[in-house]
């Protein structure tokens, strides 16, 4: 084994067990996050904020948490993406800044979102926030809602008021002060840029460092394509669903699949997972190590021309009956005798 794939293979497994470990308290930290968040909810923006405002300590600290979680997930992607570039000469390094700022991105994205929530349900709260439709405007929506949901649903929905239209225009005005206030923190304008930043970031990382990592071995076909997934999946949908990728490499790392490692992970180099044309072709190579089909002349198993399988003998040749003196055949032996015919003179 050279130099070079003794550098590797010391490295990767110097760091393989820790980034393992850290990579399973990033994915705790971020599903923790979702749990610490489950009690501020609502159904319109108003009952959010009034939610995070009773919840403001809890908000702080799922978002911190949360941060900390997306930090720690820089260190698998770099791992993957380092194990990758050491066997192939065709990826390019420039990328390993792309591949930790997307993380990075979503921390700060997380923590900035957290400070303006509470930002925004402290001004709701104490009723500085002020709608901007007006009463009209309000009237006309809740109409429209009415006619479309019918009399009944929508005397359900609005039951808290003096009549279900005002209800409906009291609380038409209160989320247009609660969406106000929301977009008027300070942090809210941060909090979408670098949100957005860290999708486009972590989808990049991800299927970069996927797609190489699938090519040169380290990853199945089968969790190569599903971290690109993934990644797809945290720049249009939700980001946390790139936790079952994470879950996944943090085993491989720690050692503890039940079919272990792909091969590439030990031989320090590129062991890549062949075609299905080439699986086909060994399927197909005779597996008792005869001679191919067509080699001399002649078919497996079988002998050249003329000859019998060894361990049987030739049968006799028939005896045939030997010619009396005027040419024609004998009798057979034991048979009766044929008389000759006297010539007549």
């Amino acid at each position: 084994m050279n130099r070079r794939k003794q550098d590797i293979l010391a490295w990767e497994s110097r760091w393989s067990v820790r980034v393992g470990l850290i990579t399973v308290l990033g994915v705790l930290a971020v599903i923790a996050a979702l749990f610490l968040f489950s009690p501020v909810h609502g159904e319109h923006s108003s009952e959010l904020l009034l939610s995070a405002h009773e919840h403001s300590s809890t908000v702080i600290l799922a978002s911190v948490i949360q941060a900390i979680g997306f930090l720690l997930l820089t260190a698998p992607l770099y791992f993957l993406f380092r194990a990758a570039l050491a066997r192939s000469d065709r990826m390019r390094r420039q990328f390993v800044g792309v591949i930790l700022v997307g993380p990075l991105f979503f921390a700060i994205s997380a923590v900035c979102t957290g400070i303006a929530l509470n930002e925004a349900a402290d001004e709701f709260a104490k009723g500085e926030a002020k709608p901007t439709i007006t009463m009209e405007k309000a009237h006309e929506e809740c109409v429209k809602e009415e006619e479309d949901k019918g009399a009944k649903a929508f005397g359900e929905k609005y039951d808290s008021g003096a009549s279900p239209l005002k209800d409906c225009e009291t609380q038409e005005r209160e989320n247009d002060a609660a969406d106000n206030a929301r977009g008027d923190s300070t942090f809210t304008a941060p909090a979408t840029g670098f949100e957005l930043a860290g999708r486009i970031g972590l989808a990049f990382a991800l299927g970069y460092s996927c797609l190489w990592a699938m090519r040169v071995g380290l990853l199945t076909r089968f969790w190569g394509s599903l971290g690109i997934a993934v990644g797809v999946a945290a720049l249009l949908l939700i980001p946390q669903f790139t936790m079952i990728f994470f879950i996944y490499f943090a085993l491989l790392l720690i050692g503890k699949l039940p079919r272990g490692r792909p091969p590439a992970w030990a031989a320090g180099e590129a062991v890549p997972w062949p075609t299905p044309g080439e699986r086909m072709a060994k399927e197909l190579e005779p597996k008792d190590g005869g001679p191919e089909p067509g080699e001399g002349g002649d078919t497996p198993g079988a002998g050249s021309a003329g000859e019998l399988p060894e361990g049987i003998e030739a049968p006799e040749p028939e005896t045939a009956p030997e010619p009396d003196g005027d040419g024609s055949p004998g009798t057979s032996p034991g048979g009766p005798s044929r008389k000759k015919r006297k010539r007549r003179s």
